[in-house]
């Protein structure tokens, strides 16, 4: 991605620490009873619902384990995005997205009015949706927005969508277990996500030149309901703590996703 620019550089107060601890209470949460319907597995998923009730209250976000989601999917896909993102610039830019095309590459995503250090691949699960083409009232154009994929590696398509499936399961049932352990029916939330638009980006984040002033993604909130991440044995991922206010790193757990429940639910 060449040099870090001043398109790149964080403000000084923002700027990434080389040394961050690792924050160990990040709750990590087995979903295992969900495999399992008895009577005498009761417990263990009323144990579930409140451990996932006290995460979103306490933290937003959450790690699970044992949540369904085939391990050799994911790597398929992983294997996969490697491909893609190790071609040239010129091959990835044939899919890039623009204003007429939501989904695609892109390399030139700002976070707080500052670039990231990242490089993205987007899709929806839906293979098709239509979104409003701007935030104005007046404006009653809603274009349909098509998935682009790129010929190269012929498998990123068929393994992508695989994965999107399963991922989605795993995002129904972690709703279900937030409407419990809110008092809810499991499927109160159920008619809110009926025609729900579904995204998925693979992102990939080159070595940087500067790691003291960049950002792969700078500080933000998710605007959706569920954000499921899947961290690399990289890491990287910091969030704020609420005790004190100090960025924390989420040390990666193998087959775990991160859980941030985004502002739609909060």
């Amino acid at each position: 991605m060449g040099e870090a620019d001043e398109a790149f550089v964080q403000a000084i107060e923002h700027r990434p620490k080389l040394s961050v601890a690792e924050d160990e209470g990040i709750p990590l949460i087995d979903l295992s009873p969900l495999s399992f319907s008895n009577d005498a597995n009761t417990k263990n998923i009323d144990d579930l619902v409140v451990e996932i009730g006290n995460a979103c209250k306490k933290w937003g976000f959450f790690q699970v384990i044992n949540h369904g989601v085939p391990l050799e999917k994911r790597q398929k896909v992983e294997d996969a995005m490697r491909k893609f993102f190790a071609q040239p610039l010129e091959e990835k830019r044939k899919v890039r997205k623009d204003e007429k095309k939501a989904v695609g590459y892109y390399d030139n995503e700002h976070t707080k009015n500052v670039r990231d250090w990242k490089e993205v691949f987007d899709f929806v699960v839906e293979k098709r949706i239509l979104m409003a083409a701007s935030h104005e009232p007046e404006d009653k154009e809603v274009p349909e927005t098509l998935n682009q994929w790129p010929d190269y590696p012929p498998e990123l398509r068929e393994s992508c969508e695989e994965y999107a499936r399963e991922v989605e399961k795993l995002a129904y049932k972690l709703m279900e277990l937030i409407a419990l352990s809110l008092g809810l029916p499991a499927s109160r939330f159920s008619s809110f996500f009926e025609d729900p638009t579904r995204f998925v980006r693979l992102n990939h984040y080159p070595p940087c030149p500067a790691p003291h002033l960049a950002l792969g993604v700078g500080r933000h909130k998710d605007p959706s309901a569920l954000t499921i991440l899947a961290q690399d044995d990289v890491g990287g991922l910091e969030v704020k703590r609420k005790s004190d206010g100090e960025w924390v790193r989420i040390k990666p757990t193998p087959d775990a996703y991160i859980i941030n429940v985004g502002d739609i639910l909060q």
